[in-house]
């Protein structure tokens, strides 16, 4: 199958081939043909497959059909709403791209900026808008931008939206939308939390789901080192150094632990940076292009980075930190054996953590192969000690992660946790919009940014 045979108009196809893309994926095969018929879609793949084009192909296609009539400046007429700052600035770069021979204007709003610059740029009025939540609101109620005229509302990695507890905000930019309207619901999951959001947004919609739940991409070849704690450091420098990784997407469960493996990789002669919550938008930018380019061989990140990040042929993923939810796991890998390229995925397992790697076996419905490096054995005098589990209680109870807001259907639950900014506590991107600032710290030094609003 073409992308023509999908009744594309030539200004698309002629971006498309662009790209590089001759063939669509099996979702865009199944999505593209929904969305131009106006069908509310509740649409389910594997990361790395082709989610983003599968909507934004056909959306652009029904924009460019119909051009707007409202006098003045251009009335938002698409809304594509992301969990992180990273994602939607993909996908802003996807549409930007797709919509290079189109008549189309399009912009990106995220928080961890400021708000000015995109406050002028939403005044000569723009056909697409990506944005955050948090971010979106905020522009909504200094009347930057007006949503009444939103033809098509797309939500993005819709699960990963409820695991940081974005239901409330996401209901609220659903009051201001028009009641008439199309909805698609791009997921990596049909968790029993998205099916509850659906049922309630959605009108008699497609349902796709081209792979089963959490299914990892067959084009990962997975592996698990077994390895003491106090050398997994010493271990992966091996691995990075031995086979000559020239990229690799490290991940890690806390902020500290990410910056903390970063500087000694650094001093291990391994170029590396760490990129999470805490940090300023303008680092995790400038991270992640510096990984990208190959001015850095190896980039350190908390969950955050799990969802949304399109790195290019990316070779390897460690998971130098088994996760506390089983599912971030598939996430993580997700990162490399994206469309048709293979990748590596390798595990650093600790006796703390068997009891993690047994859940993860048990969602993937089979072991992972182990390897082993002679010189690394595990010792067997080690006893385990207990790992933080104190977000995944959260998350796999009623789906939100410590610190966050409740998510779909989930009662809300008294905040007990450490100020977001803990920088000892799991990563779990909760997402609070700009709005509601955290209360400054009695010092004499004026405050830094916190950045650990994933917007």
């Amino acid at each position: 199958m073409s992308f023509e045979s999908l009744g594309l108009n030539p200004a698309i196809l002629q971006a498309v081939a662009e790209q590089g893309y001759s063939e669509p994926t099996p979702i865009q095969q199944q999505a593209i043909p929904a969305v131009l018929a106006g069908r509310d879609l509740m649409a389910s793949a594997q990361t790395g497959t082709g989610k983003t084009a599968g909507f934004t192909l056909p959306l652009l296609q029904k924009l460019s059909q119909s051009p707007h009539t409202v006098s003045g400046k251009r009335p938002v007429r698409a809304l594509i709403l992301t969990p992180t700052r990273e994602l939607a600035a993909q996908v802003w770069e996807n549409v930007r791209a797709y919509s290079s021979h189109l008549k189309l204007r399009s912009l990106v709003v995220y928080g961890g900026v400021s708000i000015n610059p995109q406050m002028m740029k939403l005044r000569g009025g723009v056909d697409i808008l990506v944005a955050t939540p948090g971010r979106l609101l905020d522009l909504v109620h200094q009347n930057a931008v007006s949503l009444d005229k939103v033809e098509v509302l797309v939500l993005d990695e819709a699960d990963r939206m409820l695991d940081m507890g974005f239901i409330h905000d996401i209901r609220r930019v659903l009051a201001k939308l028009p009641a008439k309207r199309q909805n698609l619901l791009f997921s990596a999951t049909f968790s029993d939390e998205i099916k509850h959001l659906a049922s309630g947004l959605l009108k008699n919609p497609e349902v796709i789901e081209v792979a089963r739940r959490n299914a990892p991409s067959e084009q990962v070849t997975q592996y698990v080192h077994l390895v003491d704690k106090k050398r997994k450091r010493e271990l992966l420098s091996h691995l990075i150094g031995k086979d000559n990784w020239q990229q690799v997407l490290i991940f890690t469960r806390t902020k500290y632990g990410a910056n903390h493996l970063a500087e000694q990789l650094n001093k291990d002669g391994i170029s590396a940076a760490a990129i999470h919550g805490n940090k300023s938008q303008g680092a995790r930018t400038r991270a992640l292009a510096d990984f990208k380019s190959g001015a850095i061989r190896a980039l350190v990140a908390t969950d955050i980075a799990a969802r949304g990040i399109d790195i290019e042929s990316l070779p390897y993923v460690v998971n130098y930190e088994l996760p506390n939810v089983p599912e971030d796991y598939v996430h993580r890998i997700g990162r490399t054996g994206r469309a048709a390229a293979t990748g590596q995925a390798v595990s650093l397992v600790c006796v703390d953590e068997h009891k993690l790697l047994k859940d993860i076996e048990r969602l993937l419905k089979r072991p992972i192969p182990r390897m082993a490096i002679d010189g690394y054995e595990p010792d067997p005098s080690i006893k385990a000690e207990p790992v933080e589990d104190r977000q995944s209680r959260g998350r796999r109870g009623a789906g939100q992660g410590r610190g966050s807001r409740p998510s779909a259907g989930a009662p809300a639950k008294k905040r007990t946790s450490r100020p977001e900014n803990s920088n000892t506590r799991p990563e779990n991107a909760s997402g609070k919009p700009e709005k509601r600032p955290a209360k400054p710290r009695r010092s004499r030094a004026p405050r830094k940014e916190n950045g650990s609003n994933s917007q």
